[in-house]
């Protein structure tokens, strides 16, 4: 500390507390100013997402917290560097967040593809003359085991007298997927409208989702060697760097003083800035979910015009004005007995 406070300029131990006193006012601040205006209330998907994420994190915590705080002890004991054994910590902690990523393209990929098979299934079902209520379950036998238990949970909805939106609906929740929200809006629709040109419909999103499956197989193949290149980059970083505090101690001995590690924190924190935005630049950012609901049953909004008038042969939500009543056969028997 004697070194630290002989030090001039922005070094001096004045404009330290003086920025220090700066930050814990700052954020003082900023915490005063969202406690007055409180928080905008969430919708009841995004709570359970938030409390699913929630959950998850607390799994995390306790698992790689643990490994964190051991590698960093280790890293401490070996370099006596307080700044290297908490960035240690830190990058052990969040390694699958800055490096990771395969597996959940993967697991993504595994989705899309699923659904697409799905979909192709559930098109050829419906191709012998079979209702969409009876093509359903018929298709679920044969479906991909990440889609499978999904799949289970509507048909056993079905079988309870479930409404056959409103299960579609939790099916399109579940899966938690945009690709899933454009083939359920499709059997939504029909299973509202009954109209025809399902198949047609169904083999077009088919063939966009191997389309899309193709793409993020290339993307993730050139990302691969990328990503095998960052992780030798930062290993070898960091046993060069343990193997000179470790057996050549004099070279290094700058960075045991107070100055020093605050620039070894400014240099770590430029390796995370980095590794941040490799990370921002590897992933695939993909389409938010329109397919939302906060009441139970599925409201299709009525487009409007330029004017705010509704537009013709647009279907509004139930009980909305402008809405065009259904024909009377579509969800009768005798209709379809005729």
């Amino acid at each position: 500390m004697n070194a630290l406070g002989s030090m001039g300029g922005v070094f001096s131990l004045p404009v330290l507390y003086g920025l220090a006193c700066g930050v814990a006012v700052g954020g003082g601040l900023a915490l005063l100013l969202v406690a007055i205006r409180g928080l905008p209330v969430k919708a009841a998907h995004e709570k359970q997402r938030a409390s699913q994420r929630m959950n998850e994190l607390v799994r995390f915590v306790g698992q790689r917290g643990s490994l964190a705080i051991g590698v960093g002890l280790v890293v401490l004991l070996l370099t006596r560097w307080a700044v290297a054994g908490i960035a240690s910590g830190v990058l052990v902690f969040f390694w699958d967040k800055l490096f990771g990523g395969a597996a959940e393209e993967r697991l993504q990929m595994k989705r899309v593809e699923a659904l697409a098979a799905w979909t192709e299934s559930l098109r050829d079902t419906i191709a012998g003359a079979v209702g969409l209520e009876q093509a359903i379950p018929a298709s679920a036998r044969a479906a991909a085991p990440v889609l499978r238990p999904h799949l289970d949970a509507l048909v056993d909805r079905l079988r309870a007298r479930t409404p056959l939106p409103e299960a579609l609906q939790v099916l399109a929740d579940e899966i938690d997927d945009a690709s899933a929200d454009i083939i359920v809006a499709a059997l939504i629709l029909n299973a509202k409208l009954r109209g025809p040109g399902l198949r047609q419909v169904l083999g077009a999103l088919a063939k966009s989702a191997r389309e899309e499956v193709d793409m993020r197989q290339r993307v993730m193949a050139q990302r691969a060697s990328t990503r095998r290149s960052v992780q030798i980059v930062v290993a070898v970083s960091i046993a060069f760097v343990l193997g000179l505090s470790i057996f050549n101690r004099e070279f290094v001995s700058p960075y045991s003083t107070p100055v020093g590690q605050l620039v070894l924190a400014c240099v770590c924190g430029l390796f995370a800035l980095g590794f941040w935005w490799l990370r921002k630049l590897s992933t695939v950012e993909t389409p938010d979910r329109f397919l939302v609901r906060d009441e139970p049953g599925v409201q299709f909004v009525r487009p409007r015009g330029p004017g705010g008038a509704p537009l013709p042969g647009a279907v509004g939500p139930e009980g909305a004005p402008g809405q065009q009543p259904l024909p009377p056969h579509t969800n009768s028997t005798e209709g379809v007995r005729r």
